[in-house]
């Protein structure tokens, strides 16, 4: 499956970045019960934190590609946790999508599609879960979306 994932994200143009370290004082990924519980991930672009409010300065295709670089450093996450052998992930199980948003700001799942759409690409069937996307007002460090898993292992 790493093989298969290394292909897709080649064939999206994409890389993972380096799996962050914790800023505060939690740990990036705890396994309970043959699930990875994985920590909120914030969106970084060329080194960079996606910040903003969706509806008041943030379009949507900016927003969905921060979705989409939560994403990738969640998948940075589950590898280094599972020392480079991303083919015991057997599924993506739950995504939680916290878009930093504007009151009148409605398009979270919109948003949130940027995180689920690469989950699929890259793990395909297994890569279907349930989802929540809500908006809040505001983020840590500013993020415009924040994204957390649950995945499950074979």
């Amino acid at each position: 499956m790493t093989t298969h994932i290394d292909r897709a994200l080649e064939q999206l143009g994409l890389t993972l970045p380096e799996a962050a370290a914790p800023v505060a004082a939690y740990v990036p990924v705890v396994e309970a019960g043959g699930l990875l519980h994985i920590s909120g991930q914030l969106p970084f672009i060329d080194g960079q934190l996606v910040t903003g409010r969706l509806g008041d300065g943030v379009s949507l295709e900016d927003g969905q590609k921060a979705a989409q670089a939560c994403g990738l450093m969640l998948v940075a996450q589950i590898k280094k946790y599972l020392d480079g052998d991303l083919s015991r992930v057997k599924r993506i199980v739950k995504l939680g999508v916290f878009v930093n948003s504007a009151g009148d700001f409605t398009d979270q799942p919109k948003v949130a599609n940027g995180a689920s759409e690469l989950m699929v690409s890259l793990f395909g069937d297994a890569g279907r879960h349930a989802r929540s996307a809500v908006g809040v007002p505001v983020l840590p460090l500013g993020a415009a979306v924040e994204v957390d898993a649950i995945v499950e292992l074979g």
